[in-house]
């Protein structure tokens, strides 16, 4: 294989890196992964995902990982309530939602990101992540990199693959693309069940989504019980720091959210009145969809960091698996000369995809902040459309 005898560097342990970490690793290449956070506990982590057949399921299967992940999914989760402002519920599948299983098509089997992490985590051989690794800088050394930690610490790699996220490090070194902020924000914020019970009583273990006045509040309930929820909204790019709000202020956040979601039932309130602090302000970017740069024979990028993914699609995870599992069939596909021939297939079809589903969630993302977004909801729900 085109990678015998290499050594490679994952930079970035999410999704994304530890599944290709994975798959190179069922081929028997020489891998580590090298992640910021200080050990596996260092954070929680955050909403659940779905996982698309063609995609995140994909990447399972081929990872050799799908009977775990049937143990650790949670059936059941993608019940969706769909809601107005008022909390009036116009769409619920709980009792109507047909049974569907894998290898189904429509089938997005949703399972919380700390289990599935931990599910990846657990396949790699000993040692293979190395933690408390806050990428600064690299250099060119050899045919290969030299990669400079925080920590102090140097690593060599004669191939580096970037999966450093959105704010990724590494992309400067293979392209001067920078991300597109999409004028919408999510505040993301997390309370438990107990402390927001009247949401509790009608989540259910599912999701909800309620939509009002260009405005969105979107719900998933973790394993734990826990809700972790967004309110979604358009705003300009320098809004988290205009807006003079204490993000660890209970009573700020509330008498915002008053203000700006006039109008919305008292029944919301209790997600910001008693939620965990601080809460976190996440602007919404994407990459621009003709980025294109020059492939290198000892450099890649894969997921958040080669294509920014907007949530309003689900594709984020989705799209970074799939890379994954695409990177590692280019790298060990024995009709190549070079890696450089590889890894430019690899992006080439890579930038091809990303850009289709980007386009998608971003226009997702404006009809769900549209004054008929809760009309367009409905409609995609109940079948009447194919797409939003």
């Amino acid at each position: 294989m085109l990678i015998d005898n290499k050594s490679i560097a994952i930079v970035g342990g999410g999704p994304a890196g530890l599944t290709l970490a994975r798959l190179l690793q069922l081929k028997g290449t020489d891998v580590k992964v090298y992640e910021r956070d200080f050990n596996k506990h260092a954070r929680v982590q955050g909403s659940p995902l779905d996982m698309h057949e063609d995609s995140g399921l994909a990447a399972i299967r081929k990872a050799e990982l799908l009977e775990e992940f049937k143990k650790t999914f949670r059936p059941g989760a993608d019940r969706t309530l769909i809601m107005n402002e008022q909390a009036q519920i116009f769409f619920n599948d709980h009792e109507t939602k047909p049974e569907e299983d894998f290898g189904e098509e429509h089938f997005r089997p949703e399972i919380d990101r700390g289990p599935l992490r931990n599910m990846l985590l657990e396949s790699l051989h000993p040692e293979t992540v190395v933690w408390d690794s806050h990428f600064l800088t690299m250099e060119r050394l050899n045919e290969g990199w030299l990669l400079h930690f925080k920590n102090g610490t140097s690593e060599y790699a004669d191939l580096v693959i970037a999966g450093d996220g959105a704010n990724s490090k590494i992309r400067p070194y293979l392209t001067d693309s920078k991300p597109v902020y999409s004028e919408i924000i999510m505040l993301e914020g997390n309370v438990s069940k107990e402390n927001a019970p009247q949401i509790d009583a009608m989540i259910k273990g599912g999701k909800i989504m309620a939509f009002g006045n260009t405005k969105n509040i979107l719900l998933g309930q973790k394993g734990n019980g826990d809700l972790g929820f967004y309110a979604s909204f358009k705003a300009d790019e320098n809004w988290p720091a205009d807006s003079g709000l204490d993000f660890s202020d209970h009573t700020q956040i509330l008498k915002w959210f008053k203000t700006e979601y006039s109008g919305w039932s008292p029944v919301w309130d209790e997600l910001f009145e008693n939620a965990v602090t601080p809460f976190i302000p996440r602007l919404i970017y994407s990459m621009p969809s003709d980025q294109t740069w020059e492939a290198q024979p000892n450099l890649t990028l894969i997921g958040d960091a080669a294509h920014v993914m907007p949530p309003f699609a689900g594709e984020g995870a989705n799209m970074a698996m799939l890379d994954a599992l695409e990177l590692s069939e280019y790298l060990t596909n024995n009709s190549y000369s070079t890696l450089q021939e590889a890894i430019s297939d690899y992006e080439h079809h890579m930038r091809k995809r990303a850009a289709i589903a980007t386009q998608e969630s971003l226009e997702n993302g404006e009809r769900m902040h549209s004054e008929k977004s809760l009309a367009t909801m409905l409609d995609f729900f109940n079948g009447h459309i194919t797409s939003l």
